[in-house]
């Protein structure tokens, strides 16, 4: 079944919006057994948006379309979908009235805009969006099934999982069946030629790929089932085994977990608690550690110490270490964990202090200089590292390197103890 997705918004053709809808699209299609051919990111103009349309109906069996449904005199996709069928926009008086509900039951009055969801193309099933008020809708082209759906992630994400995936369930899809392996501290090329020996075994119909970004790696494997679920779920773990011969003590993860949901496992299990004192981070570990629901059971505080002085008064670093060594050093990152870990009562006390970039950096202590200690009750380790491109990149690979630290305190058997 050819896919396509076509993302519908001026915004989303300007550096100020991420078309995150797809993404979650492309993985329940994906765990439906069906592949993502095609993505499209089209304007709201009607005709750049028709042009979209007749593509995908050419050369697609399944179009989501998402966006371009809502009140305003921009939202084309219902009308431009019609015209391209040739068909007629039919007015719902039930829609109308469960849309001037909505709005009485917020004490409004429905604007004449939002009627105008009230329409829908010839022969279209309505999808229920009990998040807002515009409905979605479900078509057939010929042979062709075609989706609209609206925009906002609150919306399309409950109507996907309710009415779409199981119109597809229904037609019937293949099984694929999936694996995602995620490391760090190793780069791409070397993460490659650790590879090969893997790459050699993958038998036919197995889909290897890789993805990188600074920090972080993930390894994608993908096999559809043909015959038994047993045998594609041993062919892939006999993969799984290889990778973790070659790339074991990078592997943070062997089922797409994230690293800070690995470690938040790990302190749990434990039952250790952490507390963070952060430079050049700016406050990042302290988000990611608690982006993990249930964190509050290990996390206590995160100290954002910008400044020389915030460093004194906050931690206790002496103002003498300081002057002597610098911020960005290894004594005054060791101090930091030292420091938080005594204030916070925490078992585990977790600083980094760095050269974020752009600017700051010298000779001595260029950009993407990072100390990152670790301060624990049999004592402290610091670690150096040199991380390259934008001052977000760094920040990443440091809040990454930061936590990974963690992870190989927690996990001798898999990284070196400290």
């Amino acid at each position: 079944m050819k896919t396509e997705i076509i993302a519908v918004g001026t915004e989303l053709l300007t550096p100020d919006f991420q078309d995150t809808n797809s993404l979650f699209l492309t993985a329940g299609l994906n765990a439906a057994g069906i592949e993502v051919a095609f993505k499209s990111v089209v304007g709201d103009d009607s005709r750049d948006l028709a042009c979209a349309l007749r593509t995908a109906i050419g050369r697609a069996d399944l179009i989501l379309c998402m966006g371009g449904l809502g009140p305003t005199e921009d939202d084309r996709t219902r009308e431009t979908l019609a015209r391209v069928l040739g068909k007629k926009l039919l007015f719902r008086k039930e829609i109308a009235a469960r849309i001037r509900e909505r709005f009485r039951r917020r004490g409004l009055r429905a604007p004449a805009a939002n009627l105008k969801q009230s329409y829908v193309i010839d022969g279209a099933e309505t999808l229920d969006n009990p998040n807002g008020t515009a409905p979605g809708l479900w078509l057939a082209a010929g042979r062709r099934r075609i989706a609209l759906l609206p925009g906002p992630p609150r919306e399309i994400r409950p109507m996907f999982e309710s009415h779409v995936l199981p119109r597809l369930e229904r037609r019937g899809g293949a099984t694929v069946l999936r694996r995602v392996i995620r490391l760090t501290g190793l780069g791409e090329s070397a993460m490659e030629m650790k590879l090969k020996p893997v790459y050699a075994i993958v038998p036919p119909g197995v889909g290897v790929t890789t993805l990188a970004s600074p920090g972080d790696l993930s390894i994608r494997l993908t096999a559809p089932v043909k015959g038994p679920v047993e045998a594609a779920e041993a062919r892939l773990d006999r993969i799984v085994r290889a990778i973790d011969r070659a790339l074991g003590p990078y592997i943070y993860s062997r089922d797409g977990s994230s690293l800070e949901a690995v470690v938040g496992g790990l302190l749990r299990s434990r039952g250790l608690t952490i507390a963070c004192a952060e430079s050049c981070t700016g406050g990042l570990i302290a988000s990611r550690i608690t982006d993990v629901p249930g964190s509050s059971a290990y996390f206590l505080e995160s100290a954002v110490t910008y400044g020389d002085r915030s460093k004194t008064r906050r931690l206790g670093v002496p103002k003498a270490l300081i002057e002597r060594h610098g911020a960005v050093s290894a004594a005054v990152a060791r101090a930091m964990a030292a420091g938080i870990r005594r204030t916070s009562g925490a078992g585990l006390g977790l600083a980094v202090t760095g050269v974020a970039g752009p600017g700051g950096g010298t000779a001595s202590k260029p950009v993407g200089l990072v100390y990152i200690a670790l301060a624990r009750a049999r004592g402290t380790a610091v670690t150096r590292s040199l991380f390259f491109g934008s001052r977000e990149d760094v920040k990443f690979q440091s809040s990454q390197k930061a936590l990974d630290l963690v992870r190989k305190s927690l996990t001798p058997a898999r990284g070196k103890p400290l």
